[in-house]
């Protein structure tokens, strides 16, 4: 029989930012990018795959309903003084677990290796802002670090929606309500959320995940209506994110969103993680500060994706910063090597990003 409690404390010790429990096999870690067995522990077994599933419902109703009804749950659990992210699934009918550990304290801003720029324009009264990236790319930690900057430094009332709630803050100069999305939890859905926040006198509204076009219309409104609306996307970049919005619409509704996100949008920050030759993890970012020359590459007839690309690495001194140019960047200053540079972009990027390796070796010179 496996001892849950026995597998988080190693995760804890090993400081793994995930465990995945599968039947068949061992618990499995992932630290610094790496899974890794748990050599000590057996074989998970069907059976153990049950007795986890009664530890992390507990008995909970409402849980075990979702569960049932759906094959999937998020929900959060507090192990020692770490919080996790306990994601249930189903594979062959047996429920599995993805564990995402949940650090108590932020690390610093200026540690996390995103750019002050996005720090600064946290300080928008109004707008939209969008922190992007795949699975594992650290944007809730991104995410959490700026509402911890607003919430030392500014007089204002900060509303979270997030599914579920991963890290808590505390009110500091700002007053910050955080609430969860959920069956049985603080609002049903992050449209209804969204919703409902016009009514709740907040200054700042964080949504933990955009995933589809009624939430996406809910922020346009909010922050149509004169507040600073902060949410995330799965998306790789950040011209890719405007794809991926244009998208969520009908082909007869994109002019319309395509005008409303070039006169709303100030900001999109997409960002990766790579191993680094020291075994640490390197933050890649990307970001896109909405001028008037991205503005009119949203909203043109035929929105392409090269384009943006290429205003955004053309516009530099505005404060823009080109995923090819955070490659290079990361790569000149021995942080990754140049098959890990490459792997990062496409082909027909190659080239430029050997001339862009090779302008910053020039100027270091």
């Amino acid at each position: 029989m496996v001892d849950i409690n026995r597998v988080l404390k190693y995760a804890k010790d090993f400081d793994a930012s995930d465990v995945h429990l599968v039947p068949g096999r061992k618990p499995t870690v992932r630290i610094a990018r790496e899974l890794k067995e748990i050599e000590e522990e057996e074989d998970l077994t069907e059976n153990d795959m049950y007795e986890i599933y009664d530890y992390f419902i507990r008995g909970n109703v409402d849980r075990d309903e979702i569960y049932n009804q759906t094959r999937q749950l998020d929900i959060s659990y507090e192990f020692d003084d770490i919080r996790l992210r306990v994601n249930i699934s189903s594979f062959d009918g047996i429920p599995i677990f993805t564990l995402r550990l949940i650090k108590n304290e932020l690390p610093k801003f200026e540690e996390l290796g995103v750019p002050d720029i996005v720090r600064r324009m946290m300080y928008q009264p109004q707008g939209l802002i969008l922190v992007t990236g795949k699975t594992n790319s650290g944007k809730t930690t991104t995410l959490n670090a700026l509402i911890d900057e607003v919430n030392r430094n500014v007089n204002k009332k900060i509303l979270t929606l997030e599914k579920p709630v991963e890290f808590k803050h505390k009110s500091k100069k700002s007053l910050i309500v955080q609430k969860e999305v959920g069956k049985g939890k603080d609002t049903l859905t992050f449209k209804e959320g969204v919703k409902n926040s016009l009514r709740e006198d907040c200054d700042i509204l964080v949504i933990g995940e955009i995933r589809d076009k009624e939430t996406m219309e809910a922020a346009i409104d909010m922050a149509e209506s004169g507040h600073l609306v902060i949410g995330t996307l799965h998306t790789k970049s950040c011209a890719e994110t405007i794809d991926r919005i244009i998208n969520f619409y009908e082909v007869r509704d994109q002019a319309s969103i395509k005008y409303l996100m070039s006169a709303l949008l100030k900001l999109v920050v997409s960002q990766r993680l790579i191993r680094g030759m020291d075994g640490k993890l390197v933050l890649i970012p990307e970001v896109m500060i909405v001028d008037n020359v991205v503005a009119g590459c949203i909203r043109k007839e035929k929105f392409s994706v090269s384009e943006l690309e290429d205003a955004i690495q053309s516009n530099i001194d505005k404060g823009n910063i080109s995923l090819i140019n955070s490659i290079a960047e990361a790569y000149v200053a021995n942080r990754i090597n140049l098959e890990q540079a490459k792997a990062q972009i496409e082909e027909k990027n190659i080239e430029v990003l050997n001339r862009t390796i090779m302008q910053m070796k020039m100027r270091n010179m």
